[in-house]
């Protein structure tokens, strides 16, 4: 935190400004007012900074928490939404000290890929109404929101707000990439709120800003309602702990750099919503916006998103008069430019290019990212990447037919060799025996005639679930309802236990028809087929 303090100090401040109006509109969102998102991104933008294990993710109010905590307040009020808080935070911690957090790794790159291009898209799309100058549509769907700005731009324009945020936007895409250690997110708003307060220009600002924060009291808590409220507390510490896993795996992918520990983010977290409900703030988590708006102002460690945090309690306790005439319009153009600047354009094409599963799995995440809330888009791009991975490990698993060896007994006579290969065939598997691939060699064994032994070769099978040790058992009974017999070799250790669970090989191992390798199993179904006098013994 000491190696560039004032660059952190200043990105600090930059994501500060940008936070207070998005603090203020979702803490009145949820229903709590205005100082409970102030609390919020006053107190656990700071814990969450100092414990969690990202040194760039802001955190604070997020869009998706406030929509899940709509319908919890208008069913237990405030209280529930606050000790739901509580609850969740527990439950974060637990889930940091359990690990949890190392399975975000198991996320495919397109999916998050995809989610900061959705992310980008809804980010921009909101800006559209401060950014023209209209009022925002009451819709939850962000490209509604910005069709109707539009329209009622076209009915009625407002050339000034649009020239302030094309004027901080430039600023910030153009003259920041020739001068980076400028913060020129600082300047062009600065420049603009008092361009626009001397010149009295008719642009809407943030407004009016509370001189404050709750006192810390435990009073909403009602251990009567506990046993209602886990539910809802799992939903939001669910939400929290993807979110803010998502924008640190974002802020590290905006930067190449820095790697974040996903337990001790989750841990953090957990602190952070530990505390916040105190304060009267409602559940916190990593903000993909203002960790965005940090990465791009130059942040170097934690300490830009602790003194955003810090910065924001002074706003509030000495500043919130000089705040509330910053221009909407402004912060538009911040975020505008921060939107397309998240956005990894040379990993996201080549990802793109890659294969086409990679680009429909990005594709389609972001499209629901940007048409859905964070939790379903996810879990749409991590399904779509599952049974694209499955269907890829399907087609590459080996089943083929194999010429019967004629080294395995060098002392008999050619003739014997070409006789035992009419009656003796040998198929090897390679790869995993799974549900998604199983049914293609039952199909193909199925089809066997004129044999009288099939040896099934399993050296080289990597793994065996229960539908295909169950598809496997389900091939040798029609094989030996047609009289043809079935040898197994070669059963890799640690594969026996979800065959024999389904008696697949019991039988056979009765029969003796297992053995070790595939030279025992042949010499095996050799001997068999000359003591029942279906291949003549011939002489040497």
């Amino acid at each position: 935190m000491g190696r560039q303090p004032r660059t952190d100090l200043l990105a600090g401040l930059t994501v500060a400004i940008v936070a207070l109006p998005l603090a203020l509109a979702f803490g009145i969102s949820s229903g709590l007012g205005a100082a409970s998102g102030l609390a919020t991104a006053v107190v656990a933008g700071s814990l969450a900074a100092l414990f969690g294990g990202s040194a760039l993710q802001v955190s604070g109010t997020s869009g998706a928490m406030t929509v899940m905590l709509m319908p919890i307040m208008s069913a237990h009020g405030a209280g529930g939404v606050l000790t739901v808080g509580l609850l969740a935070g527990v439950l974060l911690v637990a889930l940091g000290l359990a690990g949890a957090g190392r399975y975000m790794a198991l996320v495919p790159a397109p999916v998050v890929a995809g989610f900061t291009v959705g992310m980008a898209c809804v980010i921009g799309l909101q800006q559209f109404p401060h950014a023209l100058g209209v009022p925002p549509h009451a819709s939850d769907k962000v490209a509604v929101v910005a069709w109707h700005a539009v329209l009622d731009f076209m009915a009625r324009p407002h050339w000034w707000a649009m020239s302030v945020t094309l004027a901080v936007a430039a600023a910030l895409l153009v003259a920041a990439s020739l001068w980076p250690t400028v913060p020129f997110a600082l300047v062009a708003v600065a420049a603009v709120t008092i361009v626009a307060d001397l010149a009295a220009l008719p642009l809407a600002r943030i407004g009016h800003v509370p001189s404050g924060l709750p006192t810390p009291s435990l009073a909403f808590l009602d251990p009567d309602v506990l046993p209602s409220l886990l539910a809802p507390a799992i939903a939001v510490a669910a939400l929290a702990s993807l979110e803010s896993l998502l924008s640190a795996a974002v802020a590290d992918n905006m930067t190449g750099r820095h790697r974040h520990d996903p337990d001790r983010e989750l841990f953090g977290q957990g602190i952070a919503n530990l505390v916040t409900p105190l304060f009267g703030g409602m559940p916190g988590t990593g903000a993909t916006v203002r960790t965005a708006v940090n990465v791009r102002s130059g942040a170097q460690s934690r300490l830009a998103a602790l003194a955003h945090a810090v910065i924001l309690g002074g706003i509030v306790y000495g500043a919130s008069g000089l705040v509330s005439k910053i221009p909407l319009a402004a912060l538009a153009g911040v975020l505008l430019a921060t939107s397309v600047r998240m956005v990894e354009r040379g990993s996201v094409l080549a990802m793109f290019r890659s294969t086409r599963s990679d680009a429909a799995v990005l594709v389609l995440t972001a499209v629901a990212t940007l048409t859905l809330d964070t939790v379903l888009a996810v879990i749409v791009g991590l399904v779509v990447a599952g049974a694209l991975a499955l269907r890829a490990i399907a087609r590459n698993v080996r089943f083929h037919q194999e010429p019967l060896r004629h080294d395995l007994q060098p002392e008999h006579t050619e003739d014997e060799h070409a006789l035992l290969a009419e009656h003796i065939v040998t198929y090897r598997l390679d790869g995993p025996l799974f549900f998604a691939a199983a049914h293609r060699f039952l199909l193909e064994l199925s089809q066997l005639t004129d044999v009288s032994v099939v040896v099934l070769r399993m050296s080289r099978v990597s793994t065996i679930d229960a539908s295909g040790a169950k598809v496997l058992g389900d091939t040798i009974e029609r094989l030996e309802g047609r009289g043809i017999m079935v040898y197994v070799s070669g059963i890799p250790d640690g594969h026996h236990q979800p065959l024999e669970a389904l008696g697949v090989v019991a039988r056979l191992n009765e029969a003796g028809q297992v053995f070790a390798t595939t030279d025992k199993a042949i010499a095996a179904a050799r001997e068999r087929l000359h003591n029942s006098g279906i291949v003549p013994r011939l002489a040497g």
